[in-house]
């Protein structure tokens, strides 16, 4: 995948690989040391039920998408379900 700015990231929509809008970045998480990207933090669309979505959910009810399961970045952050 080609380099994306974060600042071109900020409040995108995410949707699933299958056209389900799953809601908007928050934000990413990563590791410190080496700097590598892990998840994608994702305000979830109320229309969305929480059961259908096979992500790990944290604290807040946000969603947490894996990096490696992103699979392009345009209109929308299109992650792989």
């Amino acid at each position: 995948m080609s380099n994306v700015l974060a600042e071109n990231l900020s409040d995108k929509a995410v949707m699933g690989s299958d056209g389900t809008e799953l809601g908007g970045l928050h934000n990413i998480t990563m590791d410190l040391t080496t700097g590598r990207l892990h998840d994608l933090i994702v305000d979830p669309d109320e229309d969305v039920p929480a059961h259908s979505i096979d992500f790990e959910v944290d604290e807040e009810g946000r969603f947490r998408v894996p990096v490696n399961r992103v699979q392009a970045v345009k209109d929308y952050i299109v992650v792989k379900r």
